[in-house]
């Protein structure tokens, strides 16, 4: 899938990849540092040390985003690696949205939809009929950008310290293109 967004030129497009790629580490990277030092500067009033950022991203890994049970989906503006979100199959029909992330630069350009777009796909070619996430309530970027695209806040599925609101989307209320 392309999207040129309004009012930015660039193209954004959105493929499948291996979760091992070193474009998918770098991006899992750079998505860990992110949200892990916004959580530090919100608690800690700091940035994360080195040793804790490498030794979070050592304890959560995700290698689970891969076939057959997961996706992994790296999103490319004018060609460029940019973006990316997971996914991990829960149940039979129930897919968990994770690891989602545009490198700051280019957040509000279009590329979280256009992602999110593909994750609807990916989740439907994994079996799933509904999709879900949690997530923090300082991440409001991400939150507003679920909220945009179908997602409602949803009772509480899973349980962490970083599970503070929890989104679902179900996918057989969405019109599929030709439908």
């Amino acid at each position: 899938m392309t999207n040129t967004a309004p009012g930015h030129s660039g193209l954004w497009s959105v493929a499948t990849a291996d979760v091992t790629s070193p474009e998918a580490l770098d991006l899992l990277r750079e998505y860990y540092y992110d949200v892990a030092n916004r959580y530090y500067r919100l608690h800690f009033d700091r940035e994360g040390t080195p040793q804790e950022l490498e030794s979070g991203l050592a304890g959560s890994p995700s290698d689970d985003l891969a076939a057959p049970d997961g996706s992994f989906l790296i999103a490319r503006h004018d060609g460029v690696a940019h973006a990316c979100a997971g996914l991990r199959r829960l149940d039979a029909t129930t897919a968990e949205l994770t690891r989602v992330f545009v490198r700051p630069g280019l957040r509000g350009t279009g590329g979280g939809a256009v992602l999110l777009a593909a994750v609807d796909r990916a989740a439907r070619s994994l079996g799933a009929d509904r999709i879900v996430l949690d997530t923090r309530l300082d991440l409001v970027e991400a939150r507003t950008l679920y909220l945009r695209n179908g997602y409602r806040e949803i009772p509480a599925y899973s349980s962490g310290p970083y599970a503070e609101i929890w989104y679902g989307k179900d996918l057989t209320a969405v019109e599929q293109p030709g439908g």
